[in-house]
Protein backbone atom coordinates (compact mmCIF):
# COMPACT_ATOMS: atom_id res chain seq x y z
CA UNK A 1 0.00 0.00 0.00
CA UNK A 2 1.45 3.29 -0.86
CA UNK A 3 -0.26 7.06 -0.22
CA UNK A 4 1.17 9.23 -2.59
CA UNK A 5 0.83 12.72 -1.52
CA UNK A 6 -1.85 15.16 -0.77
CA UNK A 7 -2.95 17.34 -3.42
CA UNK A 8 -4.59 20.77 -1.72
CA UNK A 9 -7.10 21.50 -2.97
CA UNK A 10 -8.50 25.38 -2.01
CA UNK A 11 -11.57 26.45 -3.50
CA UNK A 12 -12.41 30.14 -2.16
CA UNK A 13 -15.87 30.30 -4.22
CA UNK A 14 -17.06 27.94 -2.08
CA UNK A 15 -18.36 27.64 1.21
CA UNK A 16 -17.35 25.28 4.29
CA UNK A 17 -20.53 24.12 6.43
CA UNK A 18 -19.85 25.42 9.75
CA UNK A 19 -20.11 22.33 10.98
CA UNK A 20 -16.71 20.98 9.65
CA UNK A 21 -14.03 22.49 9.66
CA UNK A 22 -11.88 20.06 7.05
CA UNK A 23 -12.99 18.16 4.67
CA UNK A 24 -10.53 15.34 3.19
CA UNK A 25 -11.46 13.22 0.24
CA UNK A 26 -9.42 9.77 0.31
CA UNK A 27 -9.09 8.53 -3.68
CA UNK A 28 -6.90 6.63 -5.94
CA UNK A 29 -8.83 6.33 -9.79
CA UNK A 30 -8.93 2.84 -9.31
CA UNK A 31 -10.33 0.19 -7.00
CA UNK A 32 -8.66 -2.58 -4.91
CA UNK A 33 -5.90 -0.37 -3.60
CA UNK A 34 -7.54 0.13 0.16
CA UNK A 35 -9.69 3.52 0.34
CA UNK A 36 -11.67 2.59 2.54
CA UNK A 37 -9.18 1.01 4.53
CA UNK A 38 -7.55 4.16 4.48
CA UNK A 39 -10.21 6.00 5.50
CA UNK A 40 -10.89 3.71 8.40
CA UNK A 41 -7.52 3.80 9.58
CA UNK A 42 -7.25 7.19 9.53
CA UNK A 43 -10.61 8.30 11.00
CA UNK A 44 -9.40 5.57 13.97
CA UNK A 45 -5.96 7.83 14.33
CA UNK A 46 -7.50 11.04 14.27
CA UNK A 47 -10.54 10.37 16.76
CA UNK A 48 -7.98 8.44 19.38
CA UNK A 49 -5.79 11.65 18.95
CA UNK A 50 -8.45 13.67 20.03
CA UNK A 51 -10.07 15.09 16.87
CA UNK A 52 -14.21 15.60 16.32
CA UNK A 53 -14.05 12.66 13.04
CA UNK A 54 -16.99 12.15 10.49
CA UNK A 55 -16.78 9.38 7.79
CA UNK A 56 -18.61 9.79 4.10
CA UNK A 57 -18.73 7.01 2.28
CA UNK A 58 -19.28 7.69 -1.00
CA UNK A 59 -18.57 4.58 -2.85
CA UNK A 60 -21.78 3.82 -4.47
CA UNK A 61 -19.98 0.76 -6.19
CA UNK A 62 -19.11 -1.18 -3.18
CA UNK A 63 -19.48 0.80 -0.03
CA UNK A 64 -17.47 -0.60 2.63
CA UNK A 65 -17.33 1.70 5.36
CA UNK A 66 -20.67 0.21 6.52
CA UNK A 67 -18.93 -3.33 7.09
CA UNK A 68 -15.83 -1.80 8.86
CA UNK A 69 -18.00 0.35 10.80
CA UNK A 70 -20.80 -2.17 11.95
CA UNK A 71 -23.58 -0.56 10.22
CA UNK A 72 -26.59 -2.81 9.89
CA UNK A 73 -29.36 -0.92 10.26
CA UNK A 74 -31.39 2.28 8.19
CA UNK A 75 -30.14 5.80 10.08
CA UNK A 76 -32.73 7.98 12.01
CA UNK A 77 -34.19 10.78 10.47
CA UNK A 78 -34.74 13.58 12.30
CA UNK A 79 -38.47 15.39 12.10
CA UNK A 80 -36.96 17.84 9.80
CA UNK A 81 -36.14 14.74 7.40
CA UNK A 82 -32.13 15.31 8.72
CA UNK A 83 -30.24 11.68 8.37
CA UNK A 84 -28.57 11.39 11.96
CA UNK A 85 -25.20 9.75 11.20
CA UNK A 86 -24.45 6.40 12.88
CA UNK A 87 -21.35 7.10 15.97
CA UNK A 88 -19.30 4.51 16.21
CA UNK A 89 -16.88 4.96 19.69
CA UNK A 90 -17.10 9.06 19.54
CA UNK A 91 -16.49 8.68 14.77
CA UNK A 92 -19.70 10.18 13.21
CA UNK A 93 -20.86 7.79 10.09
CA UNK A 94 -22.69 7.99 7.13
CA UNK A 95 -22.89 5.06 3.97
CA UNK A 96 -24.59 4.72 0.59
CA UNK A 97 -24.81 1.18 1.72
CA UNK A 98 -27.33 1.96 4.44
CA UNK A 99 -29.55 3.89 2.30
CA UNK A 100 -30.16 1.78 -0.93
CA UNK A 101 -29.75 -1.76 -1.30
CA UNK A 102 -26.39 -3.08 -1.79
CA UNK A 103 -26.65 -6.60 -2.47
CA UNK A 104 -27.60 -5.96 -5.79
CA UNK A 105 -25.65 -3.92 -8.27
CA UNK A 106 -26.42 -0.17 -8.14
CA UNK A 107 -27.72 0.78 -11.47
CA UNK A 108 -27.35 4.35 -11.22
CA UNK A 109 -26.42 7.23 -13.89
CA UNK A 110 -24.16 10.00 -13.37
CA UNK A 111 -26.67 12.28 -12.31
CA UNK A 112 -28.46 10.16 -9.71
CA UNK A 113 -25.09 9.63 -8.19
CA UNK A 114 -24.18 12.72 -8.00
CA UNK A 115 -27.31 13.98 -6.28
CA UNK A 116 -27.08 10.75 -3.65
CA UNK A 117 -23.49 12.48 -2.89
CA UNK A 118 -24.58 15.60 -2.21
CA UNK A 119 -27.84 14.86 -0.35
CA UNK A 120 -25.94 12.29 2.26
CA UNK A 121 -23.47 15.39 2.63
CA UNK A 122 -25.91 18.28 3.28
CA UNK A 123 -28.62 16.08 4.97
CA UNK A 124 -26.69 14.64 6.95
CA UNK A 125 -27.14 16.00 10.57
CA UNK A 126 -23.52 16.13 11.61
CA UNK A 127 -22.29 17.43 14.50
CA UNK A 128 -19.15 19.53 15.26
CA UNK A 129 -16.24 17.65 12.81
CA UNK A 130 -12.39 18.74 12.57
CA UNK A 131 -12.13 15.91 9.99
CA UNK A 132 -14.91 14.90 7.39
CA UNK A 133 -13.39 12.12 5.42
CA UNK A 134 -14.61 11.28 2.09
CA UNK A 135 -13.99 7.29 0.78
CA UNK A 136 -14.72 7.72 -2.79
CA UNK A 137 -15.62 5.35 -5.68
CA UNK A 138 -12.74 3.63 -8.18
CA UNK A 139 -12.24 5.99 -11.04
CA UNK A 140 -12.62 9.79 -12.55
CA UNK A 141 -16.53 9.95 -12.92
CA UNK A 142 -18.94 12.16 -11.84
CA UNK A 143 -18.66 11.45 -8.14
CA UNK A 144 -15.49 13.01 -8.35
CA UNK A 145 -16.05 15.89 -10.44
CA UNK A 146 -19.70 16.83 -8.11
CA UNK A 147 -16.61 16.46 -5.00
CA UNK A 148 -14.30 18.72 -6.94
CA UNK A 149 -16.78 21.13 -8.16
CA UNK A 150 -19.44 21.37 -5.41
CA UNK A 151 -17.57 20.59 -1.81
CA UNK A 152 -14.77 22.93 -0.22
CA UNK A 153 -11.99 20.45 -0.12
CA UNK A 154 -9.36 20.92 2.36
CA UNK A 155 -6.52 18.35 0.82
CA UNK A 156 -6.94 14.90 -1.20
CA UNK A 157 -5.60 12.30 -0.31
CA UNK A 158 -4.38 9.72 -3.09
CA UNK A 159 -3.93 6.29 -2.46
CA UNK A 160 -2.51 3.14 -4.53
CA UNK A 161 -0.29 0.06 -4.47
CA UNK A 162 3.57 0.37 -5.77
CA UNK A 163 2.23 -1.19 -9.04
CA UNK A 164 2.97 0.61 -11.91
CA UNK A 165 -0.11 -0.19 -13.59
CA UNK A 166 -1.62 1.21 -10.27
CA UNK A 167 0.84 4.66 -10.11
CA UNK A 168 -0.65 5.18 -13.83
CA UNK A 169 -4.17 5.61 -12.58
CA UNK A 170 -3.12 7.61 -9.40
CA UNK A 171 -1.37 9.68 -11.37
CA UNK A 172 -4.34 10.23 -14.08
CA UNK A 173 -6.60 10.83 -10.80
CA UNK A 174 -4.02 13.28 -9.46
CA UNK A 175 -3.93 15.37 -13.26
CA UNK A 176 -7.76 15.49 -12.96
CA UNK A 177 -7.61 16.98 -9.25
CA UNK A 178 -5.04 20.16 -10.79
Amino acid sequence: LTIVQDIPTFHSKKTMPPKIKNIIAIGSGKGGVGKSTITYLLAQALNHCGAKVGVLDADIYGPSQGLLFHLNTKPEITPDKKIIPFNRDGIQVMSIGVLAQTEKALMWRGPMISQALMQMYTQTEWQDIDYLLIDLPPGTGDVHLTLIQKLALTTNLLVGTPHPLAMLDVNRYKSMLN
